[in-house]
C-alpha cells in the first residue's frame, strides 16, 4: 500500500467520499477521452445478446438491491 493510501485511510469517511467524488468527477470531464477496449466491447455485446435471447433470467434491480441490503 502506497504513503498516499495510507494517509488517505486516515481521513473520515465523509472527506474520503469527498474525495471520491472529486476524482469521478475529474473522470466524468474527460468521459469523451475514456476508450473501452475491443474485449470489453465483445463481452458488453455477449452479455446483450444472452439477455436479448433469455430476458426472464437472472435479478431485477430491485431484486438486487434488497439482497445486497440485507447483507449489510
Amino acid at each position: 500500500m502506497t504513503q498516499m493510501m495510507k494517509d488517505i485511510l486516515k481521513l473520515s469517511v465523509p472527506e474520503r467520499i469527498l474525495i471520491v467524488e472529486a476524482i469521478w468527477d475529474s473522470i466524468a470531464d474527460k468521459e469523451d477521452k475514456l476508450e473501452v477496449s475491443e474485449d470489453t466491447k465483445v463481452l458488453l455485446d455477449e452479455r446483450i445478446e444472452y439477455h436479448l435471447n433469455k430476458p426472464d433470467e437472472g435479478s431485477s434491480w430491485e431484486d438486487v438491491k434488497a439482497r445486497i441490503r440485507k447483507q449489510l
